[in-house]
C-alpha cells in the first residue's frame, strides 16, 4: 500500500470561499485513494458542507479559525495580525510534519510571506519563486517566477534559473534543460540592466541546465525552451495573458459554430476534436503553481478557479509531496553539478562589467 498523504488546506481562500475547497476536495479523494485533508476555517461553514458527502468521512478533518487573510491585506500585515488565520494554520501544519503540503487560493503575497517565515528557504535561496507547467507546441515547459516576486535582482533570476531547471529535471524527466530569460528582444543589447547583466551570469556560469539565451513572449507557446525564466510581474502579466486569450478563442469558436444551421452541423461533427482542445488549453488543468525554494511543498491555487481547477491544484501538492520534491529540490542544487558557489559569480559581475558586453 502507498503511504497516506495529508494536505493541508486554506479553507477560506479564494473567490468561491468554502464551497469551492470542499467541491475541490472530492474530486480529488476520488482521484487519489491516499489522500488526506485537513480544512482550515470556519467550522460553521464548512460542516455542512462536508456533512453533505459522506464519502469524506475519515478523510477531511476540520480545524476551526474565524480568521481569514483577506485579497487586500498586504504580506506584512498578515504576518503580524495573522497568525491564528486559516492560511498560517495551515503552513504551520507542514513545518510540524503533521501535513506533507499545504494549499491556498487565497493572497498571494501574504502565503508567500508567511511560508517564507514559517518553512524558511533552502540553503542559497534568497526568494522563494512561483512555478507552473503549461502546453505548448512542443509538449511542456515551465514558467518561473509567476508573482511571487514583483522586483528581481540579478541573481535572483539567476537563482530562479537554477531551480526552475532543477524541477524541470525532476517532473519532466529532462536530464538537461534548456532556460530562457525572458526579454523584449533576443539581442544582447535589449532589456533593462538586470535582465542584461542576469544573461551574463547565465551564460558565464556552469550551470546543469542549457542556457539558451534571451526570449521572447512568442517563445512561450511555441515552447522554444524548457524553463522560461521572468520576474514575478513579467511572468504573472503573461500567465494571465495566456488564460484570457484561452479564454478568447474558446469564446470566438462557440460564436462560430453557433452562426448558422451549417455551423452548428459542423460542430456536432468536429466536437471530439474540440473537447481534446479544450481539454488541452483549460487553464484549470494547469492551476497549482509550486513555491520553489522552500523546506515544504506550498502550492498556489489561482483565486478564481473552480472546484475542478482546485483539485486539480490538491493533485500538484499530492505528486509533489508523494515525490519528497523539496528534499530532491535541494539535493539537485547541490550535488548534480549545481554548487553553491556558483551562485557566487555575481560577486564577480557588475552593473559596470554588464554593459560592456553590449
Amino acid at each position: 500500500m502507498s503511504k497516506r498523504i495529508t494536505v493541508a488546506l486554506d479553507a477560506m481562500g479564494g473567490d468561491g470561499g468554502p464551497g469551492m475547497v470542499v467541491g475541490g476536495v472530492v474530486i480529488a479523494c476520488e482521484r487519489y485513494p491516499d489522500l488526506d485533508v485537513l480544512l482550515y476555517g470556519d467550522e460553521a461553514r464548512i460542516k455542512p458542507l462536508l456533512d453533505a458527502q459522506p464519502g469524506l468521512k475519515g478523510r477531511a478533518e476540520i480545524r476551526h479559525t474565524p480568521h481569514a487573510i483577506g485579497s487586500d491585506d498586504q504580506p506584512a500585515q498578515a504576518l503580524r495580525r495573522g497568525r491564528e488565520s486559516s492560511m498560517r494554520l495551515a503552513i504551520n501544519a507542514v513545518k510540524s510534519g503533521e501535513a506533507q503540503g499545504v494549499l491556498s487560493a487565497g493572497n498571494t503575497g501574504a502565503l508567500m510571506a508567511m511560508a517564507k517565515f514559517v518553512l524558511k528557504t533552502q540553503s542559497d535561496i534568497d526568494r522563494p519563486a512561483m512555478i507552473s507547467f503549461f502546453p505548448t507546441i512542443r509538449g511542456e515547459s515551465a514558467m518561473l517566477d509567476l508573482g511571487a516576486n514583483v522586483k528581481c535582482d540579478a541573481e535572483n533570476l539567476v537563482q530562479f534559473a537554477i531551480m526552475g531547471a532543477a524541477c524541470a529535471r525532476i517532473e519532466l524527466g529532462i536530464k538537461r534543460p534548456t532556460v530562457g530569460l525572458l526579454n523584449v528582444g533576443v539581442e544582447d543589447a535589449k532589456g533593462n540592466e538586470t535582465v542584461k547583466l542576469a544573461g551574463q551570469m547565465l551564460r558565464d556560469g556552469e550551470f546543469a541546465f542549457d542556457f539558451y539565451g534571451f526570449v521572447e513572449g512568442d517563445h512561450i507557446g511555441e515552447g522554444t525552451v524548457d524553463v522560461f525564466v521572468t520576474d514575478g510581474f513579467s511572468g504573472n502579466v503573461a500567465l494571465k495573458t495566456a488564460e484570457g486569450t484561452a479564454r478568447l478563442y474558446s469564446s470566438f469558436l462557440r460564436d462560430a459554430f453557433q452562426s448558422s444551421l451549417l455551423s452548428k452541423l459542423g460542430y456536432l461533427l468536429a466536437k471530439p476534436a474540440l473537447n481534446r482542445l479544450r481539454a488541452q488549453v483549460d487553464p484549470g488543468a494547469y492551476n497549482g503553481a509550486v513555491f520553489l525554494g522552500l523546506n515544504g511543498v506550498v502550492v498556489k491555487s489561482h483565486g478564481g478557479t473552480d472546484a475542478t481547477g482546485f483539485a486539480n491544484a490538491i493533485g500538484v501538492a499530492v505528486d509533489m509531496a508523494r515525490s519528497d520534491f523539496a528534499e530532491r529540490i535541494s539535493r539537485d542544487l547541490h550535488h548534480d553539478g549545481v554548487e553553491p558557489e556558483t551562485l557566487a559569480i555575481s560577486t564577480a559581475v557588475t552593473p559596470d562589467t554588464a554593459s560592456k558586453v553590449v
